[in-house]
């Protein structure tokens, strides 16, 4: 929904900075991306971390986050008008996300959506984060939307994989990643911004084949 990864990266790189860590962003990054807060953590620190270690941790690196990302926040191009779209066609949006409920009231205060989604699921509701599917599978569930019927749309190599493994087509958001980076046998797109799939028809496209919710 959001452009946020480079935000992320710049609040990782300062909250190592403060807490004197010597790290690769990038590999950070690439091991920690869609992951929960307390696994972030434990990533990072390389050891076991339990919630009351963790938690005011993850509060001081995602403060960082939304002070660095508030001023140029940022949808990925097309998402509000796509989910319009998605609404008008009858269609249900959920959210799964590893961003706990504050980065949630942040993105969502920020996005200013017509219509709220259906559902929101976070990684501080005791789900594993992805790749594991826990938290995709309790949107769906939540939705009454089988999962061979949902349909993810993902930017990041976590979140691809976690729709495989609850048995979901997904869609790439290649804002972060490439599309090689993103690819499976499930992945049935894999576009820039949410107006490549406006512009080709995407919704109408799996409607006519008999594929009707989106998550």
């Amino acid at each position: 929904m959001i452009h946020s990864m480079p935000y992320h990266a710049q609040s990782w790189l300062e909250f190592c900075k403060r807490h004197g860590i010597r790290m690769d962003v990038k590999e950070l990054l690439a091991r920690t991306t869609g992951r929960t807060g307390t696994e972030c953590m434990g990533e990072l620190f390389g050891r076991p971390m339990g919630a009351d270690e963790a938690l005011p941790l993850v509060k001081e690196k995602e403060a960082i986050y939304r002070e660095l990302f508030a001023p140029v926040f940022e949808e990925v191009a097309g998402f509000k008008a796509f989910a319009a779209q998605a609404r008008g066609l009858g269609l249900k949006i959920g959210v799964g996300t590893a961003g706990d409920k504050h980065n949630i009231a942040f993105a969502m205060g920020h996005l200013q959506m017509a219509t709220a989604p259906e559902v929101i699921v976070g990684g501080d509701q005791g789900l594993p984060g992805k790749p594991d599917p826990a938290i995709f599978l309790e949107a769906a569930r939540a939705m009454k939307v089988p999962p061979n019927q949902a349909i993810v749309f993902e930017d990041a190599p976590f979140g691809i994989e976690a729709a495989r493994r609850a048995g979901m087509r997904a869609v790439a958001l290649c804002t972060s990643h490439s599309a090689d980076e993103l690819a499976g046998p499930h992945v049935i797109a894999a576009v820039r911004h949410y107006h490549a799939l406006l512009d080709t028809r995407f919704l109408e496209q799996i409607l006519s084949r008999g594929q009707p919710h989106v998550a």
